[in-house]
């Protein structure tokens, strides 16, 4: 995906497939021509940028990798790190050498480094994430107000429309009344029950439905004549 003729945003997930996986916060920036993003190991004396992403796990090089934008296209590249750099499982260079420009696509993974002595303490295992390549939000997301309106509807409906039971998209099994649900800003609902496995990455959340990732903390401070004016806009498009 290219971004010549128009801006583009890249937007860094944690990959939590994996049992365990060091969590971090979302990262999106705005990508410009000749842009470089370098990535490392997160040190006191250095803040966090669109310009440098920081990662507190021992098993990062100081000087990881970089990302660069070079003719529209975004690119990877390993900055002779000790432990490796991975594109979709593969390591782009042998330690402590320089790697060639390396093509990102949408959905790629990246691993930086390797668990060190299992994983088994936070700051010992390999950052895994995954990039997107997205067009900026010209308007209010219309996939998450559905969302909010499909919640709503739980309780709403009229007398003379014909029942609808909703399914938990995990066990397959009936949402009813009375039951603890929850519902994925992605719109999925689940019974809580169901969901208690997938939270153990708490607070990264991914829909083992469509695979979209949330983070659970992230602020839910909303006025309500926001939200009456997101609801307006979904009605009018």
């Amino acid at each position: 995906m290219s971004f010549k003729d128009q801006q583009l945003i890249i937007r860094v997930t944690p990959f939590t497939d994996s049992g365990r996986t060091l969590v971090f916060p979302v990262i999106e920036c705005t990508l410009e021509e000749d842009h470089i993003i370098r990535v490392g190991r997160y040190a006191s004396n250095k803040r966090d940028s669109c310009y440098f992403w920081p990662f507190r796990s021992k098993v990062v090089s100081r000087h990881h990798a970089e990302i660069c934008t070079k003719q529209g296209r975004v690119y990877i590249r390993d900055t002779r790190s000790s432990s490796g750099t991975f594109l979709n499982n593969k390591r782009l260079c042998s330690a402590g050498e320089c790697s060639e420009l390396f093509e990102l696509k949408n959905n790629d993974i990246i691993q930086l480094g390797i668990d060190y002595q299992g994983g088994t303490e936070e700051h010992f295992r390999c950052v895994r994430m995954r990039i997107q390549l997205i067009k900026p939000k010209a308007s209010v997301d219309n996939f998450n107000l559905k969302a909010h309106e499909s919640l709503q509807n739980l309780t709403t409906r009229t007398q003379t429309e014909d029942i609808h039971v909703d399914e938990c998209c995990i066990c397959l099994y009936a949402i009813a009344p009375f039951q603890a649900l929850f519902v994925a800003p992605c719109s999925h609902k689940f019974h809580y029950k169901c969901t208690r496995p997938l939270l153990n990455n708490h607070p990264a959340f991914t829909c083992p439905l469509c695979r979209h990732y949330s983070e659970l903390n992230a602020d839910v401070c909303v006025d309500v004549e926001e939200v009456k004016a997101m609801l307006t806009s979904l009605k009018e498009s």
